[in-house]
């Protein structure tokens, strides 16, 4: 799907003819409705390089090659099951570039500030695309990170920039796509996820009163174990894949389970798919759309 020729006929476009991502923003065809027929939502995430987070497995820098991860997307978006794409402006030009987001839905990621390993990483600065871009450019709704760390003063200005940002995209009636995420801190410095019900659930209930309205915001959550934090609100939820398990099949049934609960409408999962450890793409793609629908059924 990325000839040689394809992609030197990118590198060209990048640096001859920079007006070109705008006419590309501007012939995007954008379909009706976020919502799939069935009413779900399968995305495609792939907003982390721009966080410096580019490891998967035990491959550091998997995620560096860029060619490798255009490829890899092209092959995930051309199957019918993906709705679209979840993504930082880079990714998101070369792909309309490329005319490979017709009829798809795309979401701009906001915040990449808080570096992966960064001291500051907690304090998650919006240097990706802002409600107005998103809006004027015809894109479908923005996404931002939220990592909630009681102890470090980092998520008070990530709070209320997240606030502020689902305001603005309501007020162009588009989705904020949030992502509550709560960690500590360890005796060493590093950062945990905590995954258990009740963190989970007061994330959720502090991330759906964000902003003047809630109308337009969706929940990005990975996966629990139990109901407590999806039962903890009325707004819709897409589960997140994360970083891939060293057991595809384990990963699937987590989603699965969570896909299960009425508030929940779909995926949006980046690495295990894009990054499976077989290394085929449409495989692994195919594998979580049959879930999906299975599910739905």
């Amino acid at each position: 799907m990325m000839s040689d020729a394809r992609w030197r006929e990118l590198l060209a476009m990048r640096a001859t003819d920079p007006a070109a991502v705008a006419r590309a923003y501007a012939a995007r065809r954008r379909r009706p409705s976020l919502l799939s027929g069935d009413g779900t939502l399968f995305l495609v995430a792939a907003d982390h390089p721009a966080r410096g987070a580019l490891g998967v497995g035990a491959d550091p820098l998997a995620m560096a090659d860029r060619r490798s991860l255009v490829e890899r997307l092209l092959i995930a978006l051309d199957h019918p099951a993906v709705d679209g794409l979840l993504g930082t402006p880079d990714v998101v030009e070369e792909l309309l570039l490329l005319d490979a987001l017709h009829d798809k839905v795309v979401i701009g990621s906001m915040n990449r500030g808080g570096l992966a390993g960064a001291d500051w990483e907690i304090d998650d600065r919006f240097t990706g695309y802002t409600a107005r871009a998103i809006a004027e450019r015809g894109l479908d709704g923005g996404k931002m990170l939220l990592r909630l760390v009681d102890t470090d003063p980092g998520t008070v200005p990530t709070l209320e920039s997240c606030a502020r940002a689902v305001s603005e995209l309501a007020g162009h009636g588009l989705m904020a796509m949030v992502e509550p995420l709560p960690y500590e801190r360890q005796p060493h410095g590093e950062l945990r996820l905590r995954k258990d019900g009740a963190a989970l659930a007061r994330a959720v209930t502090v991330t759906a009163g964000l902003g003047e309205t809630s109308a337009h915001t969706w929940l990005k959550l990975p996966a629990p174990d139990d109901d407590v934090a999806l039962d903890a609100t009325t707004l819709p939820i897409v589960v997140l894949g994360g970083m891939p398990s060293p057991d595809p099949a384990a990963d699937l049934a987590s989603w699965g389970r969570a896909l299960r609960h009425p508030a929940v409408r779909g995926l949006v999962v980046g690495r295990a798919l894009l990054y499976p450890p077989d290394g085929d793409v449409g495989a692994a793609v195919d594998a979580a759309a049959k879930v999906l629908e299975a599910v739905r059924e």
